[in-house]
């Protein structure tokens, strides 16, 4: 926190002070790694400071102190910051406080590619407020050569999951397919994703989804990975690596743990599998937003522009490993990775987001403490769920 709170004050000093290019300045904030600033800074933003003759200032805020400085900026009428990128699951709150520029308008100007759910996830009350830029969704893994060698094809839907899990823990002598189940957000989001495809809704936590999800998950269990109780987005990708698992569920950051650093040719990727309802595929990463009362918000909008363009797209992808919010901007990038690429680009066609509550921090530790009850221990399913609901409504009303 201390780093990102001296890295805000010198930001704030120079862009007040005006020190630095004398040419115009746009002010960016985003949350990137040193490999994906080096990209932004070297490969994307050269040719648009050429075109427009201006400079771009970047700094990284974290996610969680970003709505306090344009809470700041904005109620001053002293808005330093010109655009920005924010986790989809910190929007909501930004367009409920007036912090952010309507950017309605704008909509005719997205790409006619862009996936279709990436919009809809900026707009709140009919408006919209936010617009792509980085998303992420979840995909399924698996090794390819140990499904042939057991005459496997990819599960399409839970029956043919649970078949697989059986399969394998006979052939092999234990689970190898792996849940995310070490707790914290990593397992609520993969119930949430879960619970969506078998029709219901993941925060009344006792609704009909929500009990045959825990139930199914309660059956597959004794077939599942013992991995699975360590595992999270890092861990599984290491399992899946290193053959102790052949089947899992993870974002698409894994590819590079998984086939550059470990070399392993053999695992294959596809959107996944359906649940009882429909096929669902969560969705999340990051959108970008003008503060409300920036003087540069044509600027910035050019900049969204650009940065939506199908050029700097396929840069982002076939550089950084950036799944696109274009449907075809993946030409560029390197041959192994274009196989993988597709099961995003499909997997997003099912997309869905987590809903933005007031009370997630209390759904995550409830749901996860149904799903330690449940499926490690046991317990019976409606009245556990039943007893969960509870909790989040008394936790709501506490909130």
């Amino acid at each position: 926190m201390r780093k990102y709170s001296f890295l805000l004050l010198v930001f704030l000093l120079f862009i007040t002070t005006g020190c630095g290019s004398p040419k115009p300045k746009l002010n960016i904030v985003m949350g990137l790694g040193e490999a994906e600033w080096k990209v932004m800074r070297e490969v994307v933003f050269p040719p648009f400071e050429k075109l427009h003759g201006v400079k771009i200032e970047a700094i990284q805020i974290n996610a969680a102190d970003l709505p306090g400085v344009l809470e700041t900026q904005v109620k001053s009428r002293k808005v330093k910051i010109d655009l920005f990128a924010q986790d989809n699951m910190q929007l909501e709150y930004l367009a409920n406080r007036g912090l952010v520029a309507d950017l309605t308008d704008f909509k005719k100007e997205l790409p006619e590619t862009v996936v279709p759910g990436l919009v809809k996830a900026g707009e709140f009350d009919f408006r919209l407020y936010f617009l792509p830029f980085r998303p992420i969704v979840q995909i399924t893994y698996y090794n390819a050569d140990k499904f042939k060698q057991y005459g496997l094809e990819p599960p399409r839907n839970w029956s043919e999951l649970y078949l697989v899990a059986r399969i394998f823990k006979q052939k092999e002598g234990a689970g190898k397919i792996i849940f995310k189940a070490n707790g914290g957000v990593p397992t609520a989001t993969q119930l949430y994703e879960w619970i969506i495809s078998a029709g219901g809704n993941p925060l009344t936590i006792n609704d009909e989804g929500c009990i045959n999800t825990l139930a199914f998950l309660q059956s597959l269990w004794p077939y599942l990975s013992p991995d699975s109780i360590h595992a999270n987005a890092d861990t599984s990708n290491e399992y899946l690596a290193q053959d102790s698992a052949y089947l899992m569920q993870n974002w698409p950051s894994g590819l590079r743990v998984i086939v550059e650093q470990y070399a392993k040719e053999d695992i294959a990727t596809y959107p996944g599998f359906a649940g009882p309802s429909q096929e669902a595929h969560l969705i999340g990463g990051e959108m970008l937003g003008i503060p409300k009362g920036s003087k540069k918000q044509e600027l910035a909008l050019q900049f969204v522009k650009y940065l939506q363009s199908r050029a700097v797209q396929e840069k982002l992808a076939a550089q950084l490993g950036w799944p696109s919010l274009r449907t075809d901007a993946y030409e560029t990038v390197p041959a192994w990775m274009k196989p993988h690429f597709e099961s995003v680009n499909k997997a997003m066609q099912s997309g869905v987001f987590c809903k933005e509550v007031y009370y997630w921090d209390d759904y995550v530790k409830y749901i996860n403490e149904a799903f330690a009850d449940i499926v490690i221990r046991g317990k019976p399913v409606k009245e556990t769920l039943d007893y969960y609901h509870n909790q989040l409504e008394l936790a709501k009303q506490r909130v």
